[in-house]
């Protein structure tokens, strides 16, 4: 089969499309003909090379993934060849007490689909029978692929770990990326005010059209001061960050007393300053989130199905220009998902 794949850790120029030998199925698995693989900055931390993330080279990334069944275990239950199907992608024992609490990303041997084992950067993949969910009817390849990581990890972010509540307002930071696109689009479901940043003018628009209510251009404006005067000083009660360091202060800044912050990446770094004294003065909650829940994905699903829920895909890629996909999300100008099509 042809894949994409790096035998080194490095920059994009590592990536190389070439013939691989097509996976097997093992026991409870399914193989899956890609039909489509979303981007995320996951597949590049990996690229470079991420003690998190210890793997054999040479590897396929790829953790979003869309497509059909072209092969079922003997003991897989619950899924036909043929089937349209998406990708859950973390990878949960089912056994253990968080498991079987349906707490699954919580799994004490929790993994994703290509960073731990080989991914969507690829024609073929093999998957676990009970990650296999099917496309709700009115998606295409492309647009099933793009919402899975983004919109479980948005849903965990607000719901679960923010608590989010009905009239409450929510900072939403980097609007125009996965994450944050199903973010503002699931803060306005839930009733919220929601207000979001992004780098250019010409992404304000396309923020609008997701729910947003105000939109801010952190590349001309103070976030920090825009929010306050939008609030009449008093602050956002919810601030979801994945960037780190380079928008630290300003979502600190942003929020309310008793305001929450809930941070699920590092993308410009691991490292931020805290003032002590500020976070209990103002009585700040500040929470990391990782992924989320099979269920959660699967209302996820739901709610795309129902088309309250929108993918956002800025554009496609063929597989074999998945460096040129990559190079385009380390550029940031893009909005929604970037998608290889296999």
């Amino acid at each position: 089969m042809k894949a994409v794949v790096f035998r080194e850790h490095g920059g994009p120029e590592k990536l190389s499309y070439e013939d691989m030998p097509r996976p097997v199925i093992g026991a409870k698995e399914v193989l899956v003909r890609v039909k489509a693989c979303a981007l995320n900055h996951l597949d590049i931390w990996i690229r470079q090379g991420n003690p998190a993330y210890p793997m054999p080279l040479p590897h396929i990334s790829g953790s979003d993934i869309a497509g059909t069944v072209e092969e079922v275990a003997g003991d897989a239950t619950g899924v036909n060849v043929g089937d349209r199907v998406f990708v859950s992608p973390g990878l949960s024992c089912w056994r253990c007490e968080f498991c079987l609490a349906g707490r699954d990303n919580f799994c004490r041997t929790y993994s994703l689909i290509g960073a731990m084992t080989h991914g969507g950067y690829a024609e073929y993949v093999t998957v676990p029978f009970r990650n296999v969910l099917p496309i709700p009817e009115n998606l295409s390849f492309e647009q099933a692929a793009s919402f899975p990581l983004v919109s479980v990890t948005a849903s965990h972010m607000l719901f679960e770990r923010a608590r989010l509540q009905y009239g409450e307002t929510v900072l939403v930071m980097g609007g125009g990326s996965g994450v944050g696109s199903m973010a503002v689009q699931l803060a306005k479901l839930a009733g919220a005010r929601v207000m979001t940043t992004v780098g250019s003018d010409e992404k304000i628009p396309k923020a609008v059209v997701l729910g947003a209510d105000a939109v801010i251009n952190h590349a001309r404006e103070n976030v920090a001061e825009r929010v306050k005067l939008l609030t009449e000083g008093k602050g956002v009660d919810v601030v979801i960050e994945h960037i780190g360091p380079q928008v630290w202060e300003t979502c600190l800044q942003s929020l309310s007393k008793g305001g929450r912050l809930v941070t699920c990446g590092a993308t410009t770094g691991a490292e931020v300053k805290l003032d002590l004294r500020a976070a209990f003065s103002r009585q700040l909650t500040i929470k990391g989130s990782y992924m989320g829940t099979r269920a959660e994905l699967v209302k996820a699903a739901e709610l795309m199905g129902q088309k309250r829920l929108i993918p956002v895909v800025d554009r496609t890629f063929p597989l074999k220009e998945a460096r040129a996909a990559q190079e385009l999300m380390l550029s940031r100008k893009f909005f929604g998902k970037i998608v290889l099509v296999c």
